[in-house]
C-alpha cells in the first residue's frame, strides 16, 4: 500500500529536506508551496527520481479555502493521507513587540498557527478512525525560539511557536485513540534561506558560536527527526517535541 505524505512549505529548507527523506523512506509525497513553482518542480524532480510518485500543490496555508483545494487535489491525485508534515511558517524582520505593526502580527499568526491547525484539521478528518479513515502521522515543526523567547527580535515567531507546541500536545491526547500520532520537532540554529527571508542571510554563522555544538544544523538534520516520528519506528510516542538544536 502506497504511504501518501503532504509536506507544507515543501519547496525549499526543511520542507524540502523532509520531501527527499520521505521519497527515500517510500513515501509518495505532495509538495506544497505558495510562490516558487520551479522550486517546488525541482523537489517534486527529486522524489520522482528515487521512484516515487509526487505533486506539486500551490497554496497559502493561511488561507482556508486554498487549503481545502490542496486537500482535494492530494485525495484525488495520490490518495488516502498517511502523513502530515506542518512545515509552512514564516518569520520577519528583527523588532521589539512595541515596534511591530497589526498587519505583522496577523500574518505571523495566520500562517504560522492558524494554516498549521487548519492543514492538521483537514488531515485528521482523513486519517482518523473516527471518519473511518486509516489511521496516520502529524509532525509539525516548531522552534527552539518557543523555549527561549526571541527577546528584540522575534518574539512574535516565538510565540506563535510556542502555540505550536501545545497545539501538538492537545490534538494528540485528543486522537491518540483514533490511529494518529502527533508530535512536533523544535529546530534551533538551522542554516536554511528563512534566515534571509528575515532580512538577516548571515544569522546562522553569525549564531553558531552560541551553539553548545559550535554549528548551525542542516535541513536534512532536522528531516531526519520528522521522518522517524514519520515512521513506524515511532508507534508508541504520542505529544512529543524533539528538539534538534545543538543543545541549545
Amino acid at each position: 500500500m502506497n504511504r501518501i505524505l503532504l509536506v507544507t512549505g515543501g519547496s525549499r529548507g526543511i520542507g524540502a529536506a523532509c520531501c527527499r527523506q520521505a521519497a527515500a523512506a517510500g513515501w509518495d509525497v505532495a509538495v506544497n508551496y505558495a510562490r516558487d513553482a520551479a522550486a517546488a518542480d525541482a523537489v517534486a524532480a527529486d522524489v520522482r527520481a528515487l521512484g516515487r510518485r509526487a505533486i506539486t500543490v500551490q497554496a497559502d496555508v493561511a488561507d482556508e479555502a486554498q487549503v481545502l483545494a490542496m486537500f482535494a487535489r492530494v485525495d484525488a491525485e495520490l490518495g488516502p493521507l498517511a502523513g502530515l508534515v506542518n512545515n509552512a511558517g514564516v518569520v520577519d524582520m528583527p523588532a521589539r513587540v512595541d515596534e511591530m505593526s497589526l498587519a505583522r502580527l496577523k500574518r505571523m499568526f495566520d500562517t504560522n498557527i492558524l494554516g498549521s491547525v487548519v492543514c492538521a484539521r483537514e488531515a485528521v478528518r482523513r486519517m482518523s478512525t473516527r471518519h473511518r479513515g486509516r489511521g496516520g502521522a502529524i509532525v509539525n515543526l516548531s522552534s527552539a525560539a518557543a523555549r527561549l523567547g526571541s527577546p528584540a527580535q522575534y518574539v512574535d515567531y516565538a510565540a506563535s511557536k510556542g502555540a505550536i507546541d501545545t497545539f501538538t500536545l492537545g490534538l494528540a491526547r485528543e486522537v491518540a485513540a483514533e490511529g494518529i500520532r502527533v508530535n512536533a520537532v523544535r529546530p534551533g540554529i538551522i542554516d536554511t534561506g528563512i534566515h534571509a527571508s528575515g532580512g538577516q542571510p548571515e544569522r546562522a554563522k553569525d549564531l553558531a558560536p552560541q551553539v553548545p555544538m559550535k554549528r548551525a544544523g542542516s535541513a536534512d538534520e532536522v528531516a531526519a527527526a520528522v521522518l522517524w516520528l514519520l515512521s513506524d519506528a515511532a508507534s508508541y510516542t504520542t505529544g512529543t517535541v524533539i528538539d534538534v538544536t545543538g543543545g541549545r
